[in-house]
């Protein structure tokens, strides 16, 4: 049994602006702290027989400069690496280009703060479905992290289709979707707008149509 509540509450959510030379960009960006070091965090997330224990299937070379595949998502070209505190990628999914940057900072306490950066074009789909779009998948990966560290174990394709489907992941992802939501706002959204693409990020991650207003 995952606690859904606790793993939502363990991440820090913002949305940003920033201009590039292809015009106007929306920043998301996801922090939590995880119960390791630097070291041992940089390997989870960039050691390709690592990565699928949590995450996905991974091919390509992983070194600046080098292109990766993510099987049945996102690749791209790894633009810097500065090992074990950052990486930057971009990341290229279904048509769309966007960027990100992975940075590790240890923490005072103990643990490591794990903070990924998605910087994404404002376009058709941002409009559509806003920050959730993206951040719910990251969620959901952080999540596979969480559990992939705190018990080395490896994740299981089939366990992972069935949580997906499961009344728990259902509720992780809506509950997820409205704090977007709620960063979208903050970071200077009108309310309906936001509330709008929420309720259709929704329904794209749930399969659950959004109520007619």
């Amino acid at each position: 049994m995952i606690d859904v509540i606790e793993q939502l509450n363990s991440v820090t959510r913002t949305v940003g602006d920033r201009v590039l030379e292809a015009g106007e960009a929306r920043v998301v960006t996801l922090t939590r702290t995880y119960d390791a070091t630097v070291d041992e965090l940089w390997d989870a997330c960039t050691n390709p027989e690592r990565i699928p224990r949590w995450f996905l299937p991974i091919s390509g070379e992983l070194k600046e400069g080098g292109r990766f595949q993510f099987e049945g998502n996102a690749g791209g070209t790894i633009e810097r690496c500065d090992p074990p505190e950052s990486f930057a990628t971009t990341w290229e999914f279904a048509g769309g280009h966007s960027r990100i940057e992975v940075r590790l900072v240890p923490e005072p306490a103990g643990g490591t703060r794990f903070e990924l950066e998605h910087t994404i074009p404002v376009d058709e789909h941002w409009a559509q479905f806003g920050p959730g779009a993206v951040g719910i998948g990251w969620e959901m990966g952080l999540l596979g992290l969480d559990l992939h560290l705190s018990s080395g174990g490896t994740f299981d394709p089939a366990e992972g289709a069935a949580w997906a489907a499961s009344d728990e992941a259902r509720r992780f992802m809506t509950v997820s979707s409205e704090r977007w939501c709620e960063a979208h706002i903050a970071g200077g959204a009108p309310q309906e707008e936001a509330r709008a693409a929420a309720a259709r990020t929704t329904a794209a991650y749930t399969a659950v149509p959004p109520q007619e207003s």
